[in-house]
C-alpha cells in the first residue's frame, strides 16, 4: 500500500539538508568550544597533556557516526516494537546504577564499563520517548475519552522519576516530564487534564525541591548569586560574569578568563558561558538559532509523518524535538542565571559521551522518519502492515 500525499517539492531530496547542516554546525561548535575550554584544565589536572578533552571528544565524536549510521539502516517500526523492552531495560538500569553505580561530584548516576562509564539517564531520556509515542498509538482513545489514560503513563514516569531523584539527578527528571506532558497533549489528552497534571508536576517538583538543603541552596543562589559570591553562588556568578565580559561580540576565540579555573565544569554543564565569553552576544544568538531550526525541522519532519498515516514515526520525531530543545534551553538558562542550577550538558556542544551519542542516535532516529517519509512519498516504499494498522486507528 503506497502513501502519496502531494508533500512540499522539498521532499523530492532524500533528508532535510537543513537538518543536517544545522546539527552539522551545532557539532563544529561544540568542537571549538570543548577545545577552547578544556585545554587549560586539562594542563593542569592531567600532567600537561592539554588535548586529552579534545582527542576524547573527538574519539566519541567517531562513535557517535558509527551509531549514527546503524540506527538509520534500521526501520521505524522496530523502534514501536521495541520500545516496551526498551523501557524496562532502562528502569532495570536505574534501579543497577542505584547499587553499583560510580559516585562522582556526591551523585551516583554511572555505571562502570571498563575505562568508559554510562550514564543511564542519558538513554532513559530516549527510551521514554519512544514508550510514549508508542502509548500515543496503542492508547489514542483511551487518552483522549478516559482520565486513565492520562494517567498510566504518569505511573511510569513517577517509577522513573523516583529513581532519577534518588540518584539524585534532578534536571533529568525535569526533562523527562517536560517533553512527556507535551508528547501526551499533542497525543489528544484534553486541555484541563493537561493544565491540572501540568499544575500537580510543578507543585511535586517544588516540593522536592525543597526537600533537601542542597537544593534549597541552589535555589538562593539562583535568586541571589552575589550574597554568597564564594559559597553558594559561586559557579552562577562566574557564570555570569563570563557573560558580561561577552558582551556583543565577545573577547574572542581562545581570549576567555573564566575558563582559566575560575568557572567550574567550563567544557561541560557550562559551556555555552565560554561561549558567550568569547563569541558575545552574536554567539549565544546564533546557537539559539540554530537550535530553533532544528526544533522548527524536526516538527515538520513529524507533521509529515502524520500526514501518511504513520501516527508512532511522528509522535516520536516530536518527542525527540521537545526533548533535545527542552534540554538546550534549561542549560542556557541555567548558565545566564534564568533557571536555577541543573546537571544537564548543551546538546552535541557539551562535553561528554553519554549526551553526545544519544543525541545522535536520536537525530539519526529523526533522519530515518523524514528518509521513509519521503520514500513513501515517491511510491518507493509501502507502509508496513503494522504502520496501516496504526494508522486506522489513529
Amino acid at each position: 500500500m503506497s502513501q502519496t500525499l502531494n508533500l512540499p517539492q522539498e521532499y523530492d531530496e532524500w533528508y532535510d539538508k537543513i537538518l543536517v547542516a544545522a546539527i552539522l554546525l551545532l557539532i563544529a561548535v561544540g568542537m571549538i568550544m570543548v577545545t577552547s575550554s578544556s585545554l587549560y584544565h586539562a594542563q593542569n589536572s592531567l600532567n600537561g597533556r592539554t588535548d586529552f578533552f579534545v582527542i576524547r571528544h573527538m574519539i566519541f565524536l567517531s562513535v557517535t557516526l558509527v551509531a549514527v549510521m546503524l540506527v538509520m539502516s534500521q526501520p521505524i517500526i522496530r523502534w514501536q516494537k521495541y520500545g516496551p523492552y526498551l523501557l524496562v531495560l532502562g528502569i532495570l538500569l536505574l534501579v543497577m546504577v542505584l547499587f553499583v553505580g560510580r559516585t562522582v561530584n556526591g551523585s551516583k548516576r554511572w555505571l562502570a564499563l571498563g575505562p568508559f562509564t554510562f550514564q543511564v539517564s542519558e538513554a532513559i531520556k530516549l527510551f521514554v520517548v519512544v514508550y510514549i509515542a508508542g502509548y500515543l498509538v496503542r492508547r489514542t482513545d483511551e487518552l483522549q475519552t478516559q482520565i486513565k489514560g492520562f494517567i498510566k503513563p504518569l505511573i511510569v514516569l513517577a517509577l522513573i522519576t523516583g529513581l532519577l531523584l534518588l540518584e539524585p539527578d534532578f534536571g533529568a527528571s525535569v526533562v523527562i516530564l517536560a517533553t512527556s506532558l507535551a508528547m501526551l497533549f499533542l497525543g489528544g489528552a484534553r486541555l484541563w487534564q493537561f493544565i491540572g497534571l501540568t499544575g500537580a508536576v510543578a507543585g511535586i517538583l517544588g516540593i522536592i525541591a525543597f526537600s533537601q538543603p542542597y537544593r534549597i541552596k541552589r535555589l538562593t543562589a539562583f535568586l541571589d548569586p552575589w550574597s554568597d559570591p564564594f559559597g553558594s553562588g559561586y559557579q552562577l556568578t562566574q557564570s555570569l560574569i563570563a557573560f558580561g565580559r561577552g558582551s556583543i561580540t565577545g573577547e574572542g576565540l581562545g581570549n576567555g578568563l573564566q575558563k582559566l579555573s575560575y568557572l567550574p565544569e567550563a567544557h561541560t554543564d557550562f559551556i555555552f558561558a565560554v561561549l558567550a565569553e568569547e563569541f558575545g552576544l552574536i554567539g549565544v544568538f546564533c546557537v539559539m538559532g540554530l537550535f530553533f531550526v532544528f526544533f522548527s525541522r524536526t516538527m515538520k519532519i513529524g507533521r509529515a509523518a502524520l500526514m501518511q498515516q504513520r501516527p508512532f514515526a511522528g509522535y516520536l520525531a516530536y518527542g525527540v524535538g521537545f526533548w533535545i530543545t527542552f534540554q538546550a534551553l534549561i542549560n542556557m538558562g541555567v548558565t545566564s542565571g534564568a533557571l536555577p542550577t541543573k546537571g544537564l550538558t548543551l546538546p552535541f556542544i557539551s562535553y561528554g559521551n553519554n549526551s553526545l551519542i544519544i543525541c545522535g542516535v536520536a537525530v539519526a532516529i529523526v533522519l530515518r522518519i523524514d528518509y521513509e517519509t519521503r520514500l513513501i512519498e515517491k511510491g518507493m516504499m509501502e507502509l508496513s502492515e503494522a504502520e496501516i494498522e496504526e494508522g486506522v486507528k489513529s
